[in-house]
């Protein structure tokens, strides 16, 4: 008979097919026996066979794997930058920092634009991930002339009506003349820039991230007109979405880097930075007889200083004001129906709350899902219709996916059953927001979630302000309590991914905390286990009963938990310590934590005191830690290494007391702001000590930015510029933000 081809076989089964079909009866009148055995084979040949496609996938950059990376690399003489790596092993995103594929991909094209000055702008982004804008300083130079030999195009004196050049001024964008400074633009003490051998490549570490199609927020108290695009109602600059560049030889210009928008900038650039698809966009349905479905016009948009709302639009006018993130409408045309806004903001990594992609992750299949917001038969329009419908079905699993970037002001409260899961979400590309206001006036109105035994909650992508979230065990704790016993760790989770829940449930339009001294997480009675990742948190706060249960888990990565300037940061309500076990990893706590014990906690800066009750238990490595701070065993921290330096020196001991005080104010991590809503939120400066910003195990930075590894990704970059500079100039890189 006429036998299949192979590779139209079902896999599992394609080697049974092959068999005549005298077999396959025989065996099918035994029970299939020989299919199973067949089956066993075919999972092995089926292995093999996709590793050896992965090995000719292997052979091209664009396709390898990532190990692979660093050996095609080896083919072609490329030599990785060996940067101080500390005790670390390694990880697989770090080898991708220290062998970027980029750069292995463009090495052969790089080699052949050596000594240009456009190939610094493209290999600064190869290697290190940010875009660039390199600047020759020697055509900034204030430079005489032969009267017989005039160049029109050279700089001269600056013209004082030129607001726009003047706004540039000492930035990469600098067009105006300056006599020479004779400093090297290398030095690390007094850098200098503008003389004849200078080359300057700006970088940007910031990014630009959008949101999209959101609610606008109503500042009341200047007035209806007034509105801010952060719908959390502060001042922040907006940022300019980066446009590509048209080839490899153009110079990134303004258009090409994600800045922070400015007023004049934006106004000679509004047609190509307002709009649906660009930096920014405004809707106001019925307004001035616009249709809500599209973007006010841009011919109505007026780019203004906003600075104490002293300014009125002309009628059928939006005035914006992007380096406050202000818009106003004229006073006697206020829009009735509504604000909506897409806009960019700053910061420094995928942190939190916002649209940037977001691994997913879902409940065992098979799960209920439910759509809020989309539109349509299957979609519902409001969250508590999700939740009622959720009650009403009581699947074991279940998703509730929000499927824009909007503002939902409902109530939430979520009851599980025991051994229930559910899931509350961000659909991939959105940032929703929840607002919790006061519903009730007798009753608190948090979010509030019930973990029964064994029941599991996560919330992915959310931005939750106005009130906290507040985590309990069921109503009846004596039955919970004794099912919890029979249950090891009761077998409850609770998870917040990607989320946001504002310290202080609130910001003024100067980023203050509303109410500092409240929690943003509350864990009242719960045996759980509480796990937070890439998550901006206020103070935490735990009830738990100290005799009769264990201590709960609660493991922070890659987060930052924010006291909002008063309390602390981990805390009981009731008690001296909370009832918990700590295990923190490159996370950065402002404020005090209090806690029962501390299992682990690695490249971590905490800015106040860790305290705990079991000093025996666990370990502190590689962290920022004040002195005289009830903390377990700590190793390799700081600034207990620079002052066990002063002390092995055996210095007089008035000398020794200085020189130890001194070198704790060196080393004590200074951050750009520590306020949330601002775009240098918990982030480290550039004059923040060594010790600090590389501080960590495998040589990155202390803190929630430890996974950009920009310490490595600095030395790689500082490398590779040395060996492409042009010919007799000297290049220096400069950080723009």
């Amino acid at each position: 008979m006429d036998l299949p081809s192979l590779h139209t076989l079902p896999r599992e089964d394609r080697l049974y097919r092959l068999l005549p079909a005298v077999h396959r009866i025989r065996d099918a009148e035994q029970g299939y026996p020989l299919q199973a055995l067949l089956r066993v084979i075919a999972e092995q040949v089926n292995l093999v066979e996709d590793d050896i496609a992965r090995l000719y996938d292997n052979w091209f950059i664009e396709t390898a794997e990532d190990w692979a990376v660093p050996y095609l690399a080896d083919l072609l003489g490329y030599q990785p930058v060996e940067a101080a790596l500390g005790e670390g092993t390694g990880t697989q995103a770090l080898e991708r920092v220290r062998v970027p594929r980029r750069e292995v991909a463009h090495l052969i094209a790089q080699r052949r634009r050596k000594g240009t000055v456009s190939l610094l702008e493209d290999l600064a982004f190869d290697v290190s991930g940010w875009p660039a804008r390199a600047q020759e300083y020697f055509r900034l130079l204030d430079r005489a002339q032969h009267l017989n030999h005039l160049h029109a195009e050279r700089l001269g004196t600056a013209d004082l009506r030129d607001m726009l050049a003047l706004d540039r001024c000492e930035s990469p964008f600098d067009t105006l003349a300056h006599s020479v400074d004779l400093r090297r633009i290398q030095s690390r003490h007094r850098r200098g820039r503008y003389n004849v051998p200078s080359v300057g490549v700006h970088v940007w570490r910031m990014r630009s991230y959008p949101v999209t199609r959101t609610p606008a927020y109503c500042v009341e108290d200047a007035g209806a007109q007034c509105f801010t695009f952060s719908v959390l109602g502060q001042d922040a600059p907006l940022y300019r979405m980066p446009r590509p560049e048209p080839d490899a030889f153009h110079q990134a210009d303004e258009q090409n880097l994600p800045l922070p928008l400015h007023r004049r900038d934006l106004r000679e650039h509004l047609h190509q930075d307002y709009g649906a698809d660009a930096s920014l966009a405004v809707w106001a349905e019925q307004w001035a007889g616009q249709d809500g479905s599209v973007p006010v016009p841009v011919d109505a948009i007026v780019v203004a200083d906003l600075s104490g709302w002293r300014y009125r639009p002309p009628r059928g006018k939006v005035a914006i004001d992007p380096q406050r993130g202000r818009l106003m409408f004229p006073p006697d045309q206020v829009p009735k129906k509504g604000v909506r806004v897409s806009y960019h903001y700053g910061f420094a990594a995928d942190l939190g709350g916002g649209e940037y992609p977001r691994p997913a992750r879902r409940p065992p299949a098979p799960f209920t899902l439910y759509r809020v917001g989309q539109g349509g038969v299957s979609s519902l329009p409001r969250l508590g219709d999700a939740l009622r419908k959720w009650e009403e079905d009581a699947p074991a699993h279940a998703v509730i996916e929000l499927m824009h970037s909007g503002v939902w002001v409902e109530p939430v409260h979520v009851r599980l059953r025991p051994g229930q899961s559910l899931t509350l979400c961000a659909a991939t590309g959105t940032r929703p927001v929840i607002r919790l206001i006061d519903w009730q006036t007798d009753l608190p109105d948090a979010l509030g979630v019930e973990l029964d035994v064994g029941s599991r909650f996560a919330l992915e992508g959310i931005l939750l302000a106005g009130r906290p979230m507040q985590v309990s065990a069921p109503h009846d704790p004596q039955a919970y309590a004794d099912e919890a016993a029979k249950t090891p760790a009761c077998g409850a989770e609770l998870a917040i991914r990607h989320c946001t829940l504002v310290p202080g449930w609130g910001i003024g339009c100067d980023c203050g905390p509303e109410r500092a001294s409240e929690p943003s997480l509350e864990l009242l009675g719960v045996q759980a286990r509480v796990q937070i990742e890439h998550s901006i948190v206020g103070s935490i706060q735990v009830r738990q009963d100290e005799v009769g249960t264990d201590p709960i888990a609660l493991v922070i990565t890659d987060s930052i938990i924010d006291a909002a300037g008063s309390g602390d940061a981990i805390g009981a309500m009731d008690a001296a310590v909370a009832h918990v076990r700590l295990t923190l990893r490159d996370s950065t706590v402002f404020g005090q934590v209090q806690v029962h014990a501390v299992e682990l906690a690695e490249n971590s800066v905490f800015d106040a005191c860790l305290n705990v009750a079991r000093r025996q238990i666990g370990c502190v490595r590689y962290c920022h830690i004040p002195c005289h701070c009830r903390s377990p065993r700590r190793y390799r921290c700081q600034p207990d290494a620079v002052v066990a330096a002063v002390r092995a020196r055996h210095l007089p001991d008035a000398i020794e007391t200085t020189l130890i005080d001194a070198e704790r104010q060196r080393v004590q991590p200074r951050f750009e702001s520590r306020r949330y809503g601002l775009p240098g939120y918990a982030r480290l400066t550039p004059d923040t000590a060594l010790e600090i910003r590389r501080g960590a195990d495998d040589g990155s930075e202390m803190g929630a930015y430890h996974d950009l590894y920009e310490p490595q990704r600095e030395a790689n970059l500082r490398a590779r510029l040395d060996q492409h500079t042009p010919a007799g100039m000297t290049v220096g890189l400069l950080f723009a933000d």
